[in-house]
């Protein structure tokens, strides 16, 4: 039977061709719905970060149509607290896809969770597929220090391509070598002694340019006699010499005069550089009556700047308020206006002071002067009987800085003491979380991941191991190193941040203040306040203007621990002999600073003033002066406190009641702090 010849292909009919149009525009229009959808929901989900319950993040690890939303869910259960290596090491796993900086996060996460797991072979495949997919990313660093256990070549990669990284200091240590450290992290543990060997004697390099970097690394680390001697009669760059004289200043009184002399005589040498401009702030900034002589030395140029003018203005050798209507916005103004506001201020002359007190807008100042200005500004109205006058600046005031000492003291002043505000509801039970706002997406990224760790290494990489250079990158080199543990470094930098960033409104000021409170120790301070029966807040404040919440931290004097406590002290209080180790420990230490405390609370009448003063001069020193200057503790306390004759104790008082009354209201609502 012959085949059938297969029947010719017929045009559609309009019929047919409308109809699969048809479909495909409904296709098309499902698929679109459904994409569109998909942004929806990914609009309207909360953005993750570590403030997010574990419930939404269980959620969003298992439901979300966001990869990327999974695996930062991932990482933050995988950071939480109490997260055993296991779980992490399950939350982790595949993780490590795209080319996310997460992704590099995941992959080094993910591999110490495998090493600490016993599972080597894996974290070896971890660490080598980081280093190869990665190989410019912060976390590579971890991987090459990790291979480099087996691979030695790979830890010389690692000194080379990651300098100033954490793991290659570590490496640095580990392999003696001093002169890296010197150049990329002087301050590294384990860092000093090997810089100290090799400058020494028997170890001196004789390349003049290894030991201007020896020097380098020991005059940062304070040591600037040992600098000296290391470079023996190799000629140091300007640079360097301002680098050994600043460190020269924190010696003896016999250093701090050598420190001077070089100081003016690179100023001398070179008065256009940017060190002599350095230096001379250095000589303006000292408080010996030999620095006095030392400015008029100075090339007239130098002379001319706010810093020289208005120390010799305090000195009566030039006209003070000259240096304020020239230079308003320097921080040599603003120390010279309060110094002359707080003599007026001592001598009742409310005029005077208030004079000065104008001097400089109240708006170009960083928000704690702000804050200290405009109280006084209300305090010297009120005296005048300008009653409303002084309300409206003590209302600015808690505006410019709603915590701390003159936020607490304008409200006092206003008839709202905050003692008197009902408690929140639940109180404090953790810290707020706010983003990073680097100015760097991965930095941001990480941050809100809640990989800190990851944050501040990338940044350290980023800035090559320098120090902060400008306000902000202080308020953020602060805030990473906080996160990560080191208090005394971090809380340092947010102050000095403080002091130099320009105002913003209230709700950001209390954010920047919240994350310069942060909550340590909180049960060994809370249990040594119960037992002592002093307020937790109170122990809190104390801790963090002694030690930064820093345990092992000593002071020159050698009082040790969290409260610094004097070894003889702690002994009398503990009944008995106290080893430094002892003092170390945060339970402990804290325990007996709360017993000293009660002590001083006991002998000052409970009256706060007396019994932080007491805790700083000692007991014996503020009985000397209850009434300095004849000013009366109970009408004044804000009179009394600046007429202590200590100007570190005056400083004291005032940051440990400001940090007491930051703690106590760190509870309450924004839009309670903000209003007045």
């Amino acid at each position: 039977m012959p085949a059938r010849p297969a029947p010719a292909s017929r045009p559609s009919s309009p019929a047919h061709r409308s109809g699969a149009l048809l479909i495909a525009i409904c296709c098309l229009g499902s698929g679109a719905a459904l994409a569109a959808g998909r942004q929806l929901l990914l609009q309207l989900a909360p953005p993750l970060n570590p403030s997010s319950s574990s419930s939404a993040l269980l959620q969003a690890r298992k439901v979300s149509v966001d990869p990327e939303r999974r695996r930062q869910a991932a990482l933050l259960l995988s950071s939480a607290s109490g997260t055993s290596a296991a779980q992490r090491r399950q939350w982790l796993r595949g993780q490590g896809w795209g080319p996310s900086p997460l992704a590099a996060a995941s992959l080094k996460q993910a591999a110490l969770a495998a090493e600490a797991t016993g599972h080597p072979q894996e974290a070896a495949g971890l660490w080598q597929s980081l280093l190869r997919r990665f190989p410019k990313a912060a976390a590579s660093a971890d991987a090459l220090y990790a291979l480099g256990r087996q691979q030695p070549a790979l830890r010389q990669t690692l000194l080379q391509r990651f300098a100033a990284h954490p793991a290659a200091l570590a490496a640095a240590v580990e392999g003696k070598q001093a002169l890296h450290l010197a150049r990329w992290g002087a301050r590294w543990p384990g860092a000093e002694t090997l810089l100290l060997e090799a400058c020494s004697p028997s170890n001196r390099p004789s390349d003049d340019a290894d030991r201007r970097t020896l020097a380098a690394g020991l005059s940062e680390l304070g040591h600037g006699l040992e600098a000296q001697t290391c470079l023996a009669k190799t000629p140091a760059d300007r640079g360097l010499q301002l680098q050994i004289a600043r460190s020269l200043l924190k010696g003896s009184a016999e250093q701090q005069s050598q420190g001077e002399e070089q100081l003016l005589a690179l100023a001398l040498a070179a008065p256009h550089s940017p060190e002599a401009r350095e230096a001379t702030l250095l000589l303006a900034d000292s408080p010996d009556a030999k620095s006095l002589a030392r400015l008029q030395q100075l090339p007239p140029k130098l002379q001319d700047s706010a810093a020289v003018q208005a120390r010799l203005a305090q000195a009566g050798l030039s006209p003070a308020e000259a240096v304020l209507r020239r230079w308003p916005r320097d921080p040599a103004s603003w120390q010279l206006q309060w110094d002359k506001a707080r003599d007026a201020l001592l001598k009742r002359q409310w005029a005077e002071a208030s004079r000065w007190l104008s001097a400089v807008p109240p708006k170009t100042l960083p928000a704690p002067l702000a804050a200290r200005q405009l109280f006084w500004q209300g305090y010297s109205a009120e005296q005048r009987g300008q009653q409303r006058q002084a309300a409206a600046l003590w209302k600015q005031t808690i505006q410019a800085q709603p915590l701390g000492y003159y936020s607490w003291r304008a409200r006092v002043r206003l008839g709202l003491d905050p003692s008197s505000w009902p408690a929140a509801p639940e109180g404090r039970q953790g810290e707020p979380w706010h983003n990073l706002k680097s100015g760097y997406a991965d930095l941001d990224l990480l941050w809100s991941a809640g990989q800190a760790l990851e944050a501040w290494e990338t940044w350290r990489v980023r800035q090559q191991g320098r120090p902060p250079q400008t306000a902000q990158d202080l308020l953020i080199e602060g805030r990473l190193r906080t996160a990560i543990g080191d208090d005394w470094t971090g809380l340092g930098q947010l102050e000095r941040a403080s002091l130099r960033l320009p105002q913003i409104n209230c709700q950001r000021q209390l954010q920047r203040e919240q994350q310069s409170h942060p909550l340590r120790f909180q049960e060994s301070l809370a249990k040594a306040a119960a037992a002592a029966t002093v307020d937790p807040n109170l122990l809190l404040a104390v801790a963090k203007q002694e030690s930064r919440f820093s345990p092992a931290v000593a002071s020159p004097v050698g009082a040790l621990g969290l409260m610094q406590l004097m070894p003889e002290t702690a002994a009398e209080l503990a009944g008995g002999p106290i080893s430094p180790a002892q003092l170390k420990d945060p339970e402990r230490n804290a325990e007996l600073g709360a017993r000293y405390l009660k002590q001083l609370m006991a002998g000052a009448s409970a009256d706060l003033f007396r019994v932080v003063a007491s805790y700083n001069a000692g007991p014996g020193a503020v009985a000397s002066w209850i009434k300095p200057e004849g000013f009366d503790l109970e009408r004044e306390p804000e009179l009394w406190a600046e007429a202590i004759p200590y100007p570190e104790t005056r400083l004291y008082t005032k940051k440990v009641l400001g940090n007491y009354w930051s703690y106590k209201l760190l509870n309450q609502p924004a839009h309670r702090l903000c209003r007045a």
